[in-house]
């Protein structure tokens, strides 16, 4: 099958322009939004979402990072990485409203894994999720509020998307089993 793009860097900056909208639009403004990444590239999508708020809402978003490694539930399946550091906003999260922000959503386990580390750190007003990629096969009953791009595969199938700040370039590829995205 080979490797396909499906998502250039315009795509990604249009599905970005889009959500950011979307979140303003949800939130009457941009006040009391904390936006947080889920390492790695969903901190880079969380920095341009915050840079695109403030574009268009007129003032700055607090953004920050939240590791998830040790609330997986599925750490024995998965080789173990090492965890980076969250790190929250001054002011925290209590009473705010947290936007978790994510590359690719798949089996919900990650976003899972976020509302109980969310859990440990504070008591938001709510929590939305925010994904560049849905690419379905859900196993927890998980559905995010803001997407940029619903994308069903296969599940035998790797969608893998690059950004400049990690990767070099903006763009999402899906590869066929066994090949690497």
């Amino acid at each position: 099958m080979g490797t396909r793009t499906v998502l250039h860097e315009a795509d990604i900056t249009r599905a970005l322009t889009r959500i950011a909208h979307e979140i303003l639009e949800s939130n009457r403004g941009p006040g009391g939004l904390v936006l947080l990444g889920i390492p790695t590239r969903g901190v880079a999508l969380a920095e341009r979402l915050a840079a695109l708020i403030e574009r268009f809402g007129g003032e700055p978003v607090a953004v920050g990072q939240l590791d998830v490694t040790m609330y997986r539930d599925d750490l024995s399946k998965h080789p173990t990485r090492a965890p980076r550091p969250t790190s929250i906003p001054d002011g925290g999260i209590d009473g705010r409203v947290v936007v978790l922000v994510d590359d690719v959503l798949f089996s919900g386990r990650s976003i899972r894994a976020a509302l109980d580390a969310i859990g440990d750190i504070g008591r938001p007003a709510a929590v939305r999720l925010a994904i560049l990629i849905d690419r379905g096969h859900r196993e927890l009953p998980i559905r995010p509020d803001f997407v940029g791009k619903n994308l069903p595969s296969a599940r035998s199938e790797r969608v893998n998307v690059s950004v400049t700040e990690v990767d070099g370039v903006d763009e999402v590829t899906i590869a066929g089993p066994g090949e690497d995205a």
